[in-house]
């Protein structure tokens, strides 16, 4: 099974915060669409197999698109690779985007999964991350797609910056939970380079982030999530019973997945590559019969590694007899190895043949993994 991904680079505003590529300019949304077409008949035979179990709309703001093009995309998808009733499709929405008029087009698509950019029920919160919606758009945009028939529902949140108290915190957690949200996403705001958040703070007309307080609040979610029956299946996702994301933990699980769309990255199993980001140099490119990208072979090493980084990140676990199967007994033992000082710290624990994080292993996941990272010439360490 795959997935495909659809990368949609337009957004009405740029929230303060945000890196990825988009353009709050659609004025060649037409020429755009119909590159990603292209581009879908070019990387036809990229998977090693035509069968799609999920497809994402992310970006960028996906549901700035009709009903129409959403459907024209997965009209096209369709026509290169087996995609069933049951695929699971998820779209990216922002809640001003998300009318009734809207959302009763987009019942009429195959889109069966909604992802939604709340981030903060508080409307200061949301003028400081320079969110284009308001606290009541938030709530109501939930209701609407709920009475329009739609059950799987994943709302975004974000935590760790100045102006979020834990009181309002634990509201934002507990409105999500009161609406019956079946899975939760929810992120320590980061200040990236070049970004209006990193311009604002380097001024000081905002306050640095607090590592204390990100931590602090990583750790209200947990406890409070936990007390609600989410499960913490990845270390930034938690969700009802059975109700994950198909698409994302296919990401963590290494399965393959196709990018479509300037800056959309890709995976094969053996290579990674990523699109150009630059929407005209994107279409153009397209448009001569080229995939803009750059192409990363992934070594036995990096493979590992990635396997490593991912699978601590979620409640799955590293399978230590999955890593031995694949890569041999000298994978398995300088990454038993390397674990055992987190044991002793309670960081990591081991629970039928799988490392796991704790709690408190949450809280530095990337710097363990990091630690457990296989190294050139490890086949001839003696174990």
């Amino acid at each position: 099974m795959g997935g495909i991904y659809f990368h949609i680079p337009f957004c009405k505003q740029a929230c303060h915060y945000c890196d990825f590529h988009f353009s709050t300019s659609i004025k060649y949304k037409n020429e755009m669409l119909e590159a990603m077409a292209k581009e879908l008949r070019l990387q036809s035979s990229y998977l090693p197999t035509d069968r799609i179990n999920t497809i994402y709309f992310g970006g960028g703001t996906p549901s700035i698109l009709e009903a129409s093009e959403i459907s024209f995309l997965l009209d096209e998808a369709s026509r290169h690779y087996d995609i069933s009733n049951t695929v699971e499709i998820t779209l990216e929405a922002n809640p001003d985007d998300l009318g009734k008029t809207k959302i009763e087009a987009f019942r009429r698509t195959s889109i069966n999964r909604f992802s939604i950019g709340i981030q903060s029920f508080y409307d200061e919160d949301l003028k400081w991350m320079n969110r284009a919606h308001t606290a009541q758009e938030a709530d109501s945009a939930i209701k609407r797609v709920q009475d329009a028939g739609f059950e799987d529902i994943t709302a975004d949140l974000i935590y760790g910056y100045p102006l979020l108290t834990d009181e309002k915190w634990l509201n934002n957690i507990q409105k999500l939970v009161q609406l019956h949200i079946p899975h939760i996403s929810a992120y320590s705001l980061t200040v990236e380079p070049k970004t209006a958040l990193a311009h604002l703070i380097k001024v000081g007309k905002y306050k640095k982030m607090d590592d204390e307080q990100a931590a602090a609040q990583f750790l209200q979610l947990i406890e409070t999530l936990d007390g609600y029956a989410y499960e913490h299946y990845e270390i930034s996702n938690f969700a009802l019973p059975s109700r994950y994301a198909k698409h994302n933990t296919n990401y963590w699980k290494s399965k393959p997945y196709l990018g479509i769309g300037p800056s959309a990255h890709s995976f094969n199993g053996l290579q990674r590559q990523w699109n150009i980001n630059n929407n005209q140099q994107y279409i153009t490119s397209i448009n001569h019969q080229r995939v803009p990208a750059e192409v990363e072979t992934l070594s036995e090493i990096d493979r590992i590694n990635e396997y490593i980084m991912t699978s601590l990140r979620t409640m799955w676990g590293l399978d230590l007899e999955y890593l031995e199967r694949l890569y041999g007994s000298a994978a398995l033992g300088y990454v038993v190895s390397n674990a055992k000082q987190f044991e002793e710290d309670n960081k990591i624990y081991r629970e039928r043949d799988c490392l796991k994080l704790t709690v408190s292993g949450k809280l530095m996941a990337d710097y363990i993994a990091s630690e457990l990272f296989i190294e050139e010439g490890y086949e001839h360490e003696k174990i």
